[in-house]
């Protein structure tokens, strides 16, 4: 990047009015523009509401999840440390200027945890994340009585109790440690005022009247209504929660472990952060955890007995890598990649994922922080660490030895099913006309702005049509030459003799497939006409990693055309799917 002179002239624009400006400049310019909150706005419209709803919580807690892990093994290491001093293994001395600040570091993340979730949250929601961080360190105030001290204060009669409305509704002034859903509602009321606020205010008063009016509406609402209502809801469900691992005989811990794979197919598991750092806040510890724990475990035991027991070598390079990054804590490979699709080996890692959540019942296993699972889990569980490995062990031996006695390759049948099938033609009837594109898959075909994707839906790269194929085969939409083919073969553009210049994206996320379920049938610089077969997709395999096999057909040079319009509705290979014109 080229220095900037200091003669350089900069015009500096207020709060509020840089963003007036930007779309008077975006207008006059005829740039279309999209901002990442419409794009957050377009794929939270591609879901339902609940799924929306954890989307929004794992998008609050991911960034965050780094600072909390830290604080809790650093808090697993010291509790570990001071209870062999106490034993008398080692001399320690906890007035040291050493321990001290170690215990400075690992209270920080959690003793803070709201300030962070209200920065988190506020970034999310689209507000501005120092007022969330400042909301977050309000409704932590020692002003309040400490929510940890509240039982105390309670039992000691030094409770303070507040008139809302004489006579009829009053609070208890208490603080919110340990709480995480009022954070978040009252980020979001905050974020809500902000941005209505920046619509209304006048600049010159923009900068000091809509901080103050959204903090002080976010905080009179939150910690009179909103903030008693969502404490009662999450400690209720932390209840029911407390309940279902109370359940004789560990059933509910066995029911958990049973359920936690298939929800991490569903996507809910990623609420479970928010489940965790309640706990924590309540409790000082965690036991959903070491449940986690026991399911990623389980899955990738599952995972390795397929590796070692398949002939196909396909399976087995997919399966080891899958199955290592399991006992690291991160199951989506091989559950998409290996054990899903071959459902043996999911059904043993939900059983091994029983076994181990009902040692974690049995032995009380509980965890100090979260984030981490499988092997280096036991950091987090540093103070029973036999207890950890008896439920790693068993964990992993039931999936594996399970899968090793269900789970059969059945090349045979592969192989017959492969030479039954008929070969895909090289070449279909295609429309071949100026300023037409021919559909390059079977399928149905549906608007761009339909993509279940939020980049390729805002139009961003140009408008189109999607396709949703019922068969893999990828013809040329156009004559003309092949001008580009990505490395991993899910994607190919093509220049057409007429000018339209056109991308065919196969799938949603199928880059990270590395190009297994992708045959090229053609090379960049090759000349193709309408209806030759580009490349052969494997939508089974698409399928299996869990990824959308919509095709999206994309005219990259829309700017030069009056318009773009698709056709919608059941299409067949080579009939028309988009028409241009100037």
């Amino acid at each position: 990047m080229t220095p900037r002179s200091t003669k350089t002239p900069q015009i500096i624009y207020g709060t509020g009015t840089v963003n007036k400006v930007y779309d008077e400049f975006c207008k006059q310019g005829n740039i279309s523009a999209v901002s990442k909150e419409e794009l957050k706005d377009v794929a939270a419209g591609n879901q339902n509401k609940f799924m929306a709803a954890i989307k929004v919580l794992s998008d609050v807690f991911v960034p965050i999840i780094p600072a909390i892990v830290a604080s809790g093994m650093l808090m697993g290491i010291m509790g570990a440390i001071e209870f062999m001093g106490n034993a008398g293994m080692i001399a320690l001395d906890t007035n040291s200027v050493w321990w001290r600040i170690a215990g400075l570091i690992n209270a920080c993340a959690l003793a803070n945890l709201q300030i962070l979730l209200g920065f988190s949250a506020a970034t999310v929601f689209g507000g501005n994340p120092y007022l969330g961080a400042s909301f977050g360190a309000l409704l932590i105030s020692g002003s309040f009585i400490n929510a940890y001290a509240a039982a105390d204060a309670i039992a000691n009669g030094t409770m303070i109790t507040l008139e809302v409305i004489p006579g009829l509704y009053s609070i208890d002034w208490i603080g919110y440690q340990g709480h995480v859903i009022p954070i978040l509602v009252g980020t979001w009321i905050l974020c809500t005022i902000e941005k209505k606020m920046h619509q209304i205010v006048p600049d010159m008063f923009d900068l000091f009247v809509t901080p103050l009016v959204s903090v002080a509406g976010a905080a009179y609402i939150t910690i009179l209504f909103i903030g008693p209502i969502f404490v009662w809801l999450e400690n209720a469900i932390l209840g029911l929660l407390t309940a279902l691992l109370s359940v004789p005989f560990g059933l509910g811990y066995i029911l958990i472990g049973l359920i936690y794979s298939p929800s991490v197919v569903t996507g809910l598991h990623q609420m479970y952060t928010t489940i965790d750092v309640s706990m924590l806040g309540q409790y000082g510890v965690t036991y959903w955890l070491p449940i986690a724990s026991a399911a990623n475990i389980a899955q990738g035991g599952a995972c390795l007995a397929v590796a070692l027991k398949t002939k196909s070598e396909k399976t087995k390079a997919l399966a080891i890598p899958s199955g290592i990054s399991c006992l690291l804590g991160i199951t989506e490979p091989a559950i998409f990649g290996v054990n899903l699709p071959k459902l043996k080996p999911f059904l043993c890692g939900m059983a091994g994922a029983a076994v181990g959540a009902f040692i974690c019942s049995m032995t009380q296993l509980a965890a100090t922080g979260t984030g981490v699972t499988g092997i280096f889990g036991i950091l987090l569980c540093i103070n029973q660490p036999v207890q950890y490995i008896i439920m790693f062990v068993a964990s992993f031996g039931v999936a594996f030895a399970g899968t090793w006695v269900l789970y059969s390759d059945e090349p045979d049948k592969q192989k017959a099913a492969k030479a039954a099938a008929p070969a895909a033609p090289t070449h279909v009837d295609a429309i071949d006309a100026a300023g037409v594109l021919a559909s390059p898959m079977t399928g149905t075909a549906k608007a761009m702005s339909d993509a279940p994707d939020a980049v390729f839906a805002s139009l961003a790269m140009g408008n189109g049509a999607v396709v949703e194929p019922v068969a893999g085969e990828v013809y040329s939409p156009v004559t003309g030459t092949v001008t580009m083919l990505f490395d991993t073969q899910h994607a190919i553009g093509l220049a057409a003799d007429d000018g339209t210049e056109v991308l065919i994206h196969i799938g949603v996320d199928t880059v990270e497939l590395a190009g297994k379920p992708f045959t090229a049938h053609v090379a960049a610089g090759d000349s193709v006409k309408a209806g030759d077969l580009l490349i052969t997709a494997d939508l089974d395999a698409i399928k299996a990693a869990g990824k959308p096999t919509a095709t999206m057909v994309i005219v990259t040079n829309t700017d030069d055309y009056a318009s773009v319009t698709p056709e919608v509705g059941a299409v067949s290979a080579g009939e028309k799917l988009v028409t241009v014109s100037k």
